[in-house]
C-alpha cells in the first residue's frame, strides 16, 4: 500500500504541526532573549563529522549511503549536537564564550522506545567557551525556563556526573573491556551483576563502584557519597559541582542519581535528565560535554540540552483551538478586501470562499463575515 509510511514514521496532521510550531517559536524566542543564536546545520553530513569523537555513540543511530558526487559515506544525522560543535570549533572560531541554539529533525534508524518516533524534531541550546559550574547552571535554568514557557511541569530533574565512574574506574586499573561492563551494569542497575564484579577490583575502587548503584536520592546523597567513596581529587570536585547545583538551582526539583551514567561516551561532566508527570522517559537531557570540537581544530569547553519538540507535544496542556472567521469571496470588493486584511493584521484567521464553495471543514470557523447595510461585521456560526 503506497499510502503507508515506515514503521515509526508519521505525518503531523494540521492541530499537532500548531501545537509543534507554537512550541518551536516560544522555545526559540526565549533562547534569543538569553542570547543564544540560532543555526541551521544541513541534515546530511559527511559521517565521519557526525561520529567524530564525542558523537561515536551515534553510529548504530544513524543512516548512511553513499554520496553520488563524492563516493564518500554520508551520514542523515541522528542528533544536532555534534553539528553546532563542529559549528562553533570551525566555522564561528570565537575566542569567548558562544551560544548557539538549534530546531530541525534528525533521524533514527531505531526508535529508542516502542512508543517513540523514529524522526524526533530536536530542540537544543548549547553553550561553549565556559569550563566553569556557572556554564552548567546557566544551562539548568534555561532547561527550567524552557518547560515554564511552554507550561510543562518537571516533577523531578536527575543530576549526576560521569567523571565519578571515570575517576574510579581509572583508579581502580579496569581494562576498557571491564568498564563498559560496569558501564552497562549501572545503568541496568543489576546490583548483584555489579557486585560480583566489583568483587574482583581492589579496595576501596571496588566496593566504591558498587556503592554508586545505591546512591540516589535527594540533596542528602552528596553527604552519603563523601562518606562512601575514597577521597580521589575527581571525586571531591564533582561532588562539591552538585552541590552547588542544588543549592542553586531551588526552583527546579533536582534529585542525583551517580549511577545515571547516560551518555557515557559523550560526556564528561554533569549530566541531568527531566521527567514530567504521566511519561516514562525523560523530556529533556543534558550535560557537559568537553572537547566534543577537538577533531574539527579546537577542544572547547561545552554544556547544553535538547528536548524532542514532537514529544512535548503531546505532553503539554492543549489549549482549545482559536477558530476562524468565515468570509465570502471578495471578487471585486475593496471594502471586503480591506477588511479581511485588517482582521488578518490582528491575528485573525480568515477564510476566503472560493467562488461556489459555501462552507469550509477546516480551519474551524466559528464566526462569519456578513454584511449589515454598509459594514461587515462578525457573527457567530451556529453549529445546530
Amino acid at each position: 500500500m503506497n499510502w503507508l509510511l515506515p514503521e515509526n514514521l508519521a505525518d503531523a496532521l494540521p492541530q499537532e504541526a500548531a501545537r509543534i510550531e507554537t512550541l518551536r517559536r516560544a522555545v526559540l524566542d526565549l533562547f534569543r532573549g538569553r542570547g543564544f543564536e540560532l543555526v541551521q546545520p544541513p541534515m546530511l553530513e559527511y559521517l565521519e563529522s557526525l561520529l567524530t569523537g564525542a558523537g561515536q555513540d551515534l553510529d548504530l543511530c544513524t543512516f548512511k549511503l553513499v554520496d553520488q558526487l563524492s563516493g564518500r559515506t554520508l551520514g542523515l544525522r541522528a542528533d544536532m549536537t555534534p553539528q553546532a560543535a563542529r559549528i562553533d570549533a570551525h566555522l564561528l572560531n570565537h575566542q569567548g564564550v558562544t551560544r548557539l541554539c538549534y530546531c530541525g529533525s534528525v533521524l533514527h534508524t531505531l526508535p529508542a522506545s516502542l512508543a517513540s518516533s523514529r524522526e524526533p524534531l530536536q530542540i537544543g541550546a548549547e553553550l561553549y567557551g565556559y569550563a566553569g559550574v556557572e556554564a552548567d547552571l546557566e544551562i539548568l535554568r534555561l532547561l527550567g525556563a524552557s518547560l515554564e514557557r511552554i507550561e510543562l511541569e518537571a516533577y523531578r530533574v536527575d543530576l549526576g556526573h560521569v567523571g565519578l565512574f571515570r575517576a574510579l574506574a581509572q583508579a581502580a586499573g579496569v581494562s576498557p573491556e571491564t568498564g563498559e561492563a560496569l558501564f552497562k551494569l549501572l545503568q541496568g542497575k543489576d546490583v548483584p551483576g555489579l557486585a560480583s564484579l566489583c568483587s574482583t577490583l581492589p579496595a576501596p575502587y571496588g566496593p566504591a563502584l558498587l556503592d554508586l548503584a545505591g546512591l540516589y536520592g535527594g540533596a542528602g546523597v552528596i553527604d552519603r557519597a563523601r562518606t562512601l567513596l575514597p577521597a580521589l581529587p575527581e571525586v571531591t570536585q564533582a561532588l562539591d559541582t552538585l552541590a552547588h547545583l542544588i543549592q542553586a538551582v531551588p526552583e527546579l526539583p533536582l534529585s542525583i542519581d551517580l549511577s545515571d551514567l547516560r551518555g557515557y561516551h559523550y560526556h564528561n561532566g554533569v549530566v541531568f535528565a527531566a521527567y514530567c508527570p504521566g511519561y516514562p522517559a525523560a523530556v529533556a537531557l543534558g550535560g557537559r560535554y568537553d572537547g566534543a570540537g577537538k577533531s574539527f581544530g579546537r577542544a572547547r569547553p561545552a554544556t547544553g540540552f535538547s528536548m524532542d519538540l514532537r514529544e512535548l507535544a503531546r505532553l503539554v496542556p492543549q489549549a482549545r483551538p482559536k477558530g476562524a472567521i468565515l468570509a465570502p469571496h471578495v471578487g471585486h470588493d475593496a471594502r471586503l478586501a480591506d477588511h479581511i486584511a485588517a482582521l488578518r493584521e490582528q491575528g485573525e484567521v480568515v477564510v476566503e470562499l472560493l467562488p461556489g464553495e459555501t462552507a469550509c471543514e477546516s480551519p474551524r470557523c466559528d464566526r462569519k463575515l456578513v454584511c449589515l447595510g454598509e459594514h461587515w461585521i462578525i457573527e457567530a456560526i451556529n453549529e445546530d
